[in-house]
């Protein structure tokens, strides 16, 4: 992929968007050879299991960040578990491609990123190489550093690294690896993990600019703790009631869905609470962004600045019978929440276009003018943020879930492997052992009737066609196969 020139921004963008629209390709640009112009600062604020949650119960998030900028309404997830996902997020790669195939070793986890060097060549390094002051704070991948490498270790590409090496989900009472150090964390009310990582990120945007910051908070994944000060909040709220909810007729669906049972009151009581914990460990995350961008404010970086907010994987609480988890191909599962605010990007607006966590590296790696490495298989948001939608945008994304032989479904973990093709209108789904779900998002946008038994013969052919070419795809031709 090329370079483009360091002017300001808003300008890079605009250009960028001509020459697409005309045909034409920007000629390799430097950042160094571009002038003095300030390049942007980059931050990532990626979640941990949010599902598309009404984002006006966090104050802060609303306002400073959906009212100051974009929201993408149709942003996808390349796979619905955490060490899948995060590694299509730093490498900009399907899994199919980079082989991270679940959050375990040996098929996945931090232990199967490491040991194939993929680490060699992430968005950190990439930054890095373009002389961006890059930072990692929060989860990394799933198992790190496990029985792999040292607790000590930390992976090329960051300059700054603070990273939990145990307990990383409880918020209290966990290491961290601090930049090659351990550092134990108690369990007083400053110790607070998302707490912690919010101080050191605002130490982080006053040092040297132009910086990429990787901030993750593993709120709200279980068990969800809250920070003290939150503990009583959300006390009356119920998780939501939609449509799918302990969804009622599963005739059409696969034996999977078919053979779980209806939720008990127990079950929606616990689903109830559920939703409360992951509300209030929100709260967490809220005040980090208000404290951020306040940072960002004060030091007079927040003009150069773009913020992204999104998440690893969604989450089902209770659709389609699903007590909660992730993995699935349904919407909650797949379809995240993906919010920037930054130079050139309308205050207020929304994105429609089918966009996905493969192409958040390229996001960054074109708004910094680094360079994208061939085997990157995703698509740059940068002229979507401009407003614009080129006409050879891609028209499908790909969801990708393995489980491995010797791990079978359960219960609490029901969902056999699967790809499935999300396109404007469809979801598509083929199942290893045989089974389809076809829904129409149109007429049915909760995903209530399983039409794959009665769609016409030629749309389940061209959707099986696009799924299987996509499910083939490596670099470059990824994204000539999304564009069919």
């Amino acid at each position: 992929m090329k370079r483009i020139a360091c002017w300001p921004v808003g300008m890079a963008v605009v250009v960028m968007v001509m020459l697409a629209l005309a045909g034409a390709q920007p000629l390799p640009v430097r950042p160094a050879d571009a002038g003095t112009a300030p390049r942007p600062n980059i931050v990532m604020i990626m979640v941990d299991d949010l599902d598309s949650v009404d984002l006006s119960l966090f104050p802060n998030i609303s306002e400073q960040m959906v009212r100051q900028g974009a929201s993408f309404d149709r942003f996808f997830v390349s796979n619905s578990w955490c060490c899948p996902s995060r590694a299509s997020v730093l490498r900009s790669q399907y899994v199919h491609s980079h082989e991270v195939y679940t959050n375990t070793a040996p098929e996945g986890g931090f232990a199967r990123f490491y040991k194939q060097g993929l680490e060699r060549s992430t968005i950190g390094t990439w930054m890095q190489e373009a002389g961006y002051r890059t930072g990692l704070m929060g989860k990394y991948l799933n198992h790190y550093p496990g029985m792999a490498t040292h607790p000590t270790y930390v992976p090329p590409g960051w300059d700054e690294w603070d990273v939990p090496v145990t307990h990383l989900y409880r918020e209290y009472r966990y290491t961290m690896n601090e930049n090659g150090s351990l550092r134990d964390y108690g369990d007083h009310p400053q110790d607070y993990l998302t707490d912690v990582l919010s101080v050191k990120a605002r130490e982080f945007v006053r040092g040297e600019a132009p910086f990429f910051l990787y901030l993750a908070p593993v709120a709200p994944h279980a068990p969800a703790n809250p920070a003290w000060r939150h503990a009583g909040a959300f006390s009356d709220v119920m998780a939501p009631r939609t449509p799918s909810f302990d969804q009622e007729d599963v005739e059409a669906e696969p034996a999977w869905l078919r053979a779980l049972p209806r939720m008990s009151e127990h079950e929606i009581a616990q689903a109830d609470e559920r939703y409360r914990a992951r509300l209030r460990a929100m709260l967490g995350v809220d005040d980090m962004v208000g404290a951020l961008v306040e940072e960002l404010r004060t030091a007079g970086r927040l003009a150069d600045t773009y913020l992204f907010f999104t998440s690893d994987n969604g989450y089902h609480l209770g659709q389609h019978r699903l007590r909660y988890g992730k993995t699935s191909p349904y919407e909650e599962d797949i379809r995240v929440p993906m919010v920037v605010r930054g130079p050139g990007v309308p205050a207020g607006s929304k994105v429609s276009a089918l966009s996905a966590t493969v192409d958040l590296a390229p996001t960054f790696a074109e708004l910094a003018g680094a360079e994208v490495p061939g085997f990157a298989e995703g698509r740059s948001l940068a002229p979507l943020l401009a407003g614009r939608t080129p006409e050879s945008w891609r028209k499908n994304v790909l969801v990708e879930f393995y489980r491995p032989p010797w791990q079978q479904s359960t219960p609490s973990a029901p969902v056999p492997p699967y790809r499935a093709l999300r396109t404007a209108r469809y979801t598509y789904v083929e199942y290893d052992m045989g089974e389809r779900q076809l829904y129409d998002l149109v007429v049915d946008p909760h995903q209530l009737h399983n039409i794959a038994d009665e769609a016409p013969h030629d749309l389940i052919a061209g959707l099986r066609d696009k799924l299987r070419e996509m499910a083939r795809c490596s670099g470059a031709s990824c994204r000539v196969a999304d564009a069919r």
